[in-house]
């Protein structure tokens, strides 16, 4: 995809653009062998486009990244999962109809302060086993 609404992150960017972003996130999880990855691409394109004043779009690779996937319980691809304030609030899986997906994305907007006060915090400490 050539001058993409919605980048490709990974492991060095996550935290910062996904986990510490006060602005509302929607993220793609993807495979580059997913199908129904690249048929819902153009749709998620769109909506990042419609929406780039009040939310922010990435995608993950959960081949390259799939720690961070698994932290988020993303077991099929594609997976949208939609941040607030760093907390993710809302997941689709699946090829959806971009109708549905367009619907998570406006009511998220609407309720954006909302749904971060609704939502449960992530503290973790990465220490190690034992």
């Amino acid at each position: 995809m050539t001058d993409s609404q919605v980048p490709v992150i990974d492991d060095h960017t996550w935290e910062h653009a996904v986990e510490r972003n006060t602005e509302p996130v929607l993220v793609m999880f993807f495979s580059p062998t997913c199908r129904h990855c690249t048929q819902m691409e153009p749709y998620v394109e769109d909506l990042a486009r419609e929406f780039s004043s009040s939310v922010k779009f990435f995608r993950l690779n959960i081949l390259q990244f799939g720690w961070i996937a698994e932290r988020y319980g993303v077991m099929a691809t594609p997976t949208f999962i939609y941040f607030c304030g760093g907390k993710p609030v809302q997941t689709r899986v699946g090829a959806v109809f971009p109708a549905i997906l367009k619907k998570m994305v406006e009511e998220m907007v609407q309720g954006g302060e909302e749904c971060r006060m609704k939502s449960t915090e992530i503290e973790y400490e990465i220490s190690g086993y034992g």
